[in-house]
Order: C-alpha cells, then structure tokens, then sequence
C-alpha cells in the first residue's frame, strides 16, 4: 500500500566515489535497515553522484527533483540515509520542505518533526563555517610564526640522495611539522563522519595545499594523519 511505501535518494559528492562506490553502500544499508524495522518497502531508489559546484543548487540535482516527483505521485516520503545527503544549506533544506514532501532521515528517526530537519541543517552549516574559521586561524597563525605553509611549493625538494643525511633530516622535519599542524583538522572532521574522500576534499575548498604544495587526496590524508601519529 501507498502509506507503506518509501523513496530511496543516496547521494555520493564526487564522480570518483560514485565509480568507486565509497559510501553508497552503507547509505543503501541504512535506508532498507529502517525499511525494514518500520515494515515499509522501498519502492524507487534515486542515486545521484554530483560534484561540490553547486551542490546546494536543485537544478542541479536531477535525481533529487526525480525522486521529488516520485514521492508526490505515490504520495510517500523521500527517505535519506543522513541529512547531509540532502545538504548542510539551511535555505536549500527549506527549498525542499517547500516542496510537501515528506523527508525522513533515518538517523532522526520516522517521527522527527520537519522543523528538526532545518535545525540539524543550521547546526551544520554553523559547524563547517566554525571548522572552516578555525582552520583559517590556525593557518594565519603558522604564517604569523614563520611557517612555510605549503611545504616546499615554488622549489625542488630536498632529499637524501641530493643533499645527503641533511637534507633528508631536513625534509622528515618539515613533513612532521606539517602533519601536526593539519592532522588535527582532519581528526576532528573524521568525527563528524567525513571519510578520508571528504576531508580531501574540504581541504581543498579551504585552500590549503598539502606539504609538496600540491592537491589532496585519500591516500595523502591516510599519510598525514599516520605521519601525526
């Protein structure tokens, strides 16, 4: 029966973990293991792998409007593994619970009111900007010390073969200090559920270069943080 029935919308953030699948598969775990519990059926599944450019844009979010319309045709909910696979934007959220659809969460619970749905969203977007701030400060005050941010961008890179015990002494010390400054961040991003994908990628988009001065990836976090260790 209608009432019964749910809209499954999984949603990974970058077209590598869509490929790769990292992150799907414990959404779609979740979404049946509430299914389940609650004797509901998922009857659609919506999959969306989309970039962090205009993440929080609806328009670009083709499976999420599908997934919308499906909802409305069988008049059930659209339901979500957690909330940040609708977004972290307080104004898109309210987008979509302008749409009458009901969204469950299944971290929230069946019952959660939608009002908690625009206080967790504000709750996280607050945390990111906070995140966000801090990481900036700490920068400022590693360049404010003297600190190279950035490691050895704009030079060759020392190494034993080139500069002998020095220079490889040199550059173990350089990499320490780096890790220290930025295995911090990354630790407290772990505990709000970001993957090692994801903290690359906020990163990124909080200009911070890794210590070669080049781009973040999973294995270049993985190295940090059991560099800091």
């Amino acid at each position: 029966m209608t009432g019964a029935s749910l809209i499954a919308y999984l949603r990974v953030s970058t077209v590598g973990q869509g490929r790769s699948g990292l992150g799907l598969e414990a959404q779609r775990k979740a979404v049946q293991q509430f299914a389940e519990a609650e004797g509901r059926s998922i009857v659609a599944e919506f999959l969306e792998v989309e970039t962090g450019k205009g993440a929080d844009a609806l328009e670009r979010r083709p499976q999420l409007v599908a997934a919308l319309a499906a909802a409305k045709a069988r008049g059930c909910p659209v339901l979500v593994a957690k909330l940040d696979r609708l977004s972290r934007d307080v104004a898109f959220i309210a987008g979509l619970m302008a749409q009458r659809v009901p969204f469950i969460v299944t971290e929230l619970g069946a019952d959660a009111d939608p009002f908690l749905l625009h206080i967790y969203a504000a709750l996280a977007e607050k945390e990111r900007s906070m995140i966000s701030a801090r990481t900036k400060s700490a920068l400022a005050a590693a360049k404010a010390r003297g600190v190279k941010l950035g490691g050895y961008r704009g030079g060759p890179v020392p190494n034993a073969a080139a500069g002998g015990l020095a220079g490889g002494k040199a550059v173990a010390e350089t990499a320490d200090a780096f890790a220290g400054r930025v295995a911090p961040m990354c630790r407290e991003l772990q505990t709000k559920g970001y993957s090692l994908r994801g903290i690359a990628a906020r990163l990124a988009s909080d200009g911070i270069r890794t210590a070669r001065g080049g781009a973040w990836t999973a294995k270049a976090v993985s190295n940090v943080l059991a560099r800091a260790a």
